[in-house]
């Protein structure tokens, strides 16, 4: 599958005073949202479906405006570095929504000072919800999103000749993206201990932000290259520096604000809108309020996709896994924390860490598991229809089981899908084990300059 092409592309088209049509309408289409996220909807009567709409528009708009901005600055920075920070943005929607269900719980922890209490009398706890709508984002992220570049690429590769035995169609990555596939190995292999203890501590944080710090300051190694760049990402990369970098800086900033001024608002949308349908709460909050929070980063890599730059495509979800399997994972504690320490002070039991009830315990261990099974296809650092096949109709497994396993037996159910996932994992990295040590070695020891080398 052909892999994105670097080179001086940006500085033989004329240079264009006006901003393209594409730029303006973006910017545009997120106002409406931006304007309704701050004053609230509550003078102006507007029906659950109809915000939905309006704060659904923005995210989109605000995910083309990250696409372009991450584009143009690999003029100034590596395009690993790049592709992290546009990771990072990308998944302030996950954060908001996060962050938000982790404070309320907090708050509830400090209030009742045994468990976080229920936001409603027969609803699931705050601190269920915010642990339900990361593994959610998590495995929606993996299931969807990386088996979503593959098939798309190979959707669009479809009809092209190709020579008797050649190896299935596949989306491959450049090298250099050892780095975080490596560093994701090692959040992924400390995130099983995760489902073994009653609660996500600071000792957590400590050591998931800090494999994110190390894994940022890794790719921050790469030196920069001129990139190919297209339509909106063309019109900011060839102005003079200070004129891109300002550029590039304020749709960065205009799309982050814009996220998060609507992506809570978006979810909470699209909650009311499913409890009127008589929808779980916890269903809503671990599948429809990720998937709006999971929309920017999903889009950019469909772009990326549909464009045939797949390894940008999948760079760009695998950093996001790095970023939500760390940072994200490791921030929790740190916010409940803090929360609790508002609400009252201090509490002398709010140091013990986030609460895992069983059900988070379950979802925690699938999440990780999936993510093992995920980096074991991705071990030589290529993925084939095969194999992103494999994810998505896992992904989708769970849903099925679901409707036909009795309620009571759901534990198994993840239990068993577990698994599979670890069983499948297990056999991929014995089979592969000699590339996995070869990216190990890279992603943690080769210097980044000589993995850019070869792209």
């Amino acid at each position: 599958m052909p892999q994105p092409q670097t080179g001086p592309a940006q500085s033989q088209a004329p240079r264009r005073s006006r901003p393209p049509v594409a730029l303006v309408l973006a910017v545009l289409g997120a106002l409406p949202g931006v304007a309704l996220g701050s004053v609230g909807s509550s003078g102006l009567d507007l029906a659950a479906p109809a915000q939905a709409a309006v704060y659904g528009l923005a995210i989109v708009c605000a995910a083309f405006l990250l696409s372009w901005a991450a584009e143009a600055a690999q003029v100034d920075i590596s395009a690993g570095l790049a592709i992290a920070v546009l990771a990072l943005i990308a998944v302030l929607p996950e954060y908001a929504v996060d962050f938000v269900f982790t404070w309320r719980g907090g708050q509830d922890f400090a209030q009742h000072g045994v468990a976080c209490a229920p936001p409603d009398a027969e609803g699931a706890t705050n601190c269920g919800l915010a642990l339900a709508n990361m593994t959610g984002a998590n495995r929606i992220l993996v299931g969807i999103g990386w088996s979503m570049v593959v098939l798309l690429a190979a959707f669009r590769m479809r009809g092209r000749p190709r020579a008797r035995g050649d190896e299935p169609l596949s989306v491959g990555l450049d090298r250099s993206e050892a780095v975080p596939v490596a560093f994701l190995v090692l959040a992924s292999v400390y995130a099983l201990s995760l489902p073994l203890r009653s609660s996500v501590t600071l000792v957590d944080c400590v050591v998931l932000v800090g494999i994110f710090v190390a894994y940022t300051v890794r790719v921050a190694q790469a030196p920069p290259e001129e990139p190919d760049l297209e339509g909106s990402a063309l019109w900011v990369g060839s102005m003079e520096a200070r004129g891109r970098r300002t550029g590039y800086l304020l749709l960065f900033a205009f799309a982050a604000t814009v996220i998060l001024l609507t992506a809570h608002h978006f979810a909470d949308a699209l909650v009311e809108s499913g409890e009127a349908l008589g929808v779980s709460e916890f269903v809503l909050v671990q599948w429809v309020a990720p998937l709006a929070s999971e929309a920017p980063e999903l889009l950019v890599a469909g772009l990326y996709a549909w464009r045939l730059k797949t390894t940008q495509a999948l760079s760009t979800l695998v950093s996001s896994k790095v970023n939500q399997w760390t940072l994200l994972v490791g921030t929790l504690p740190l916010v409940f924390t803090i929360a609790t320490f508002a609400a009252q002070g201090q509490h002398a039991d709010s140091l013990g860490g986030l609460p895992v009830d069983a059900e988070q315990r379950e979802e925690l261990l699938l999440t990780a598991a999936q993510s093992l099974f995920a980096i074991a296809l991705l071990v030589r650092l290529r993925i084939n229809v095969r194999g992103a096949a494999a994810l998505l109709a896992l992904f989708f497994a769970q849903f099925v089981l679901a409707l036909v396993v009795p309620e009571r037996f759901a534990a198994y159910e993840i239990l068993g899908l577990s698994a599979v996932y670890l069983l499948l994992a297990a056999v991929l990295f014995v089979r592969h084990r000699a590339e996995l040590l070869a990216l190990l070695r890279d992603g943690f020891r080769t210097p980044v300059r000589e993995l850019t080398e070869e792209r």
